[in-house]
């Protein structure tokens, strides 16, 4: 089954509940939202639309690690989870290295961080109090006083090989950004469920394969139903549509595709 969302991508603050209220009202099951430096905080735009809504599902796909401390994004986590209990999914990832440049956060070594970062954040998350050492993530008996009753599926972004197969071996998911071809899907979506832990002792499902995906706002709802479904056949399990134009109306976006793009999506 392939689940279709509508993106909002970074824009203006002002634009956030119109929108989250669009994607709900024209029945779409999930709205996709990200980091980008330095434009808006993934984690306030989701408490923005999860307060303005009361069924769509949140996703915030993703939220840099060098730019957050784990402790902190875990709260944040945490709060939101809480607070709107099995509406928020979240996903992390290295981040633009540029942009963490910029900021003074960038990492020497991009994916060690990511796994010593994945692996604090999902023990926090799921109540355990955790002591590492690690070479960028140290906690010293850190525990959520409130941690999340249901915990929120924790997807990593990423292409590359070494990213994926992280992803799978440690994350809920994965997420890939958008220009990449139904081919390019198949063969990450078979390389993160090749990395998912076998075994008695493996807690975690096949896991879900989110596909960021642009196209013209102008398209008939058939030839956009018709790509999402070509993803979902190459593996996605989540197709997340943004309209290719910038300045394309997201609200109004967001409801053709729940109202006519949605029942054209193959179950």
């Amino acid at each position: 089954m392939t689940t279709l969302a509508a993106i909002f991508p970074p824009r203006a603050p002002e634009e956030i509940g119109h929108v989250a209220r669009a994607a709900e009202h024209a029945g779409l099951a999930q709205l996709w939202i990200w980091e980008d430096c330095f434009k808006e905080s993934g984690i306030a735009t989701a408490a923005a639309m999860l307060a303005t809504t009361s069924r769509i599902t949140v996703a915030i796909g993703l939220l840099p690690v060098p730019l957050r401390n784990v402790a902190l994004t875990a709260m944040e986590i945490a709060t939101l989870a809480r607070l709107f209990p099995g509406r928020l999914t979240v996903g992390i990832g290295h981040g633009v290295q540029d942009w963490m440049g910029q900021a003074g956060a960038q990492a020497g070594s991009p994916m060690t961080l990511l796994r010593e970062y994945t692996t604090a954040l999902s023990a926090l998350l799921r109540g355990e109090r955790v002591t590492t050492h690690g070479q960028y993530v140290r906690l010293d008996d850190v525990a959520l006083d409130f941690p999340p009753l249901i915990v929120p599926p924790l997807l990593i972004g990423g292409i590359r090989p070494r990213t994926v197969s992280l992803a799978g071996e440690l994350a809920d998911g994965l997420i890939m950004p958008g220009g990449l071809s139904p081919d390019d899907v198949r063969t990450a979506a078979g390389q993160f469920r090749v990395s998912r832990p076998k075994g008695p002792a493996a807690i975690r499902g096949p896991g879900d394969v989110v596909v960021f995906v642009a196209v013209p706002a102008e398209r008939p709802a058939g030839d956009i139903a018709a790509t999402v479904n070509e993803y979902g056949a190459a593996g996605a399990t989540h197709v997340a549509v943004l309209p290719a134009q910038d300045d394309a109306d997201v609200a109004r976006f967001a409801d053709v595709l729940g109202r006519e793009v949605s029942p054209l999506v193959a179950p």
